[in-house]
């Protein structure tokens, strides 16, 4: 009879981790490094991810940081081999619109586009969803779910503010990539990880990525 309630309280305690899931996209706006990281502190939070990543998306990834867009799976090894050993991460091809999470009867917790190109913003911001990176988005909205675009762009026109201001009303953070420097970085590392904060604050999940206001510096 022991035995028997443990393996149920395992199997719940599996089932509550197999529902931590959260969908990420990386898009070609410059900025890479802000989905690698949410990413990374996602998985470090006991998150299922499901990442997207667009093919200018892989463009930016080899111009930035170095990723061989001609070897990508050797590229998500490099830096994600143990959570995908663990089956924590799952990398979707952006043209796979029979994913898992283009369904909205596939729970999800939310959706980061970190960073989120112009494009991809106007075609969320009209319904367009002709791919998965679209389409998940799409889902997020018609479900009532969070979604968090991280908009990577300037200067910004008119039409540009104007997807913003829709997407606002309709209940979608608009996380644009602004530093800040009250808290006194002193790293690009300390840069990237303030925005990458604030996403997770959005999402919400704890965590110690930079010091807020109010909070005093480490004692040296």
């Amino acid at each position: 009879m022991v035995e028997a309630t443990e393996q149920f309280d395992r199997a719940v305690d599996h089932n509550r981790v197999r529902l931590r899931r959260f969908v990420v996209g990386i898009t070609g706006a410059s900025g890479s490094i802000y989905g690698v990281r949410l990413v990374e502190e996602l998985l470090h939070a006991q998150f299922h991810v499901h990442l997207i990543i667009t093919e200018a998306g892989w463009r930016v990834l080899k111009e930035e940081l170095g990723w061989s867009a001609s070897s990508r799976q050797a590229a998500l090894q490099a830096r994600f081999g143990e959570a995908l050993e663990q089956n924590r991460l799952t990398v979707h091809p952006n043209a796979d619109i029979g994913a898992s999470i283009a369904s909205g009867s596939y729970q999800v917790e939310g959706m980061a586009v970190i960073p989120c190109s112009m494009g991809t913003l106007a075609s969320i911001a009209h319904g367009i969803s002709d791919d998965l990176m679209t389409r998940a988005a799409d889902v997020m909205l018609k479900e009532g779910r969070k979604l968090l675009l991280v908009p990577r762009e300037t200067p910004l026109h008119a039409i540009h503010l104007e997807n913003m201001l829709q997407l606002a009303r309709l209940g979608v953070r608009m996380i644009p990539a602004m530093p800040a420097f009250y808290y006194g970085p002193q790293s690009m590392d300390d840069m990237i990880n303030f925005l990458v904060g604030k996403v997770m604050d959005n999402i919400p999940v704890d965590h110690q990525l930079y010091r807020r206001w109010g909070d005093e510096p480490d004692e040296q």
